[in-house]
């Protein structure tokens, strides 16, 4: 496996653990963003730097937070298959099953993702269908900046336990 193909592979399970983690660090800090406050976000950004119509958004945005639910489920699964590595009475074919059906939730990931670009197709030109996951990378982007920016803060405060 090519490392760009693992770094596809990995990329959403840490961008999950990350959007996890924030919202941990939120519950500190921060009011909590809920699930529907971080998908109004995502959706108003995505929008924006897409430059999707209100048509557009209406139709497509169902389809993409429902390919969202589905990759989580996935992700989550994944998770799951590496918590069971924790167990010191693993043996070497105990982490060969897990990191199979790990791997095989990325691939199921991916297919789902190919799936859905033609679904995609039939909203949207491909040229904002580009423009969407170009939108949906810089908003991971900002979202980290804003995860770092919040540890700073949280390691500059006096009394803090980090």
């Amino acid at each position: 496996m090519t490392t760009k193909r693992l770094i596809t592979l990995l990329l959403p399970l840490f961008l999950y653990c990350c959007f996890l983690h924030a919202q941990a660090s939120d519950n500190h800090h921060h009011q909590r963003l809920t699930p529907e406050e971080f998908r109004a976000k995502q959706q108003a950004f995505i929008t924006l730097k897409a430059k999707l119509t209100e048509e557009e958004a209406a139709r497509f945005f169902p389809i993409y937070f429902e390919l969202q639910d589905q990759k989580k489920r996935l992700t989550e699964q994944a998770a799951g298959l590496l918590r069971k590595g924790r167990d010191k009475a693993s043996t070497e074919a105990d982490y060969e099953q897990l990191l199979e059906g790990f791997y095989d939730a990325r691939i199921a990931s991916s297919q789902l993702e190919k799936t859905y670009f033609e679904k995609f197709k039939k909203i949207l030109p491909c040229k904002k269908i580009y423009l969407v996951h170009r939108a949906e990378m810089r908003f991971r982007r900002q979202l980290l900046k804003e995860l770092r920016n919040n540890d700073k803060t949280i390691d500059q405060h006096p009394g803090s336990k980090k």
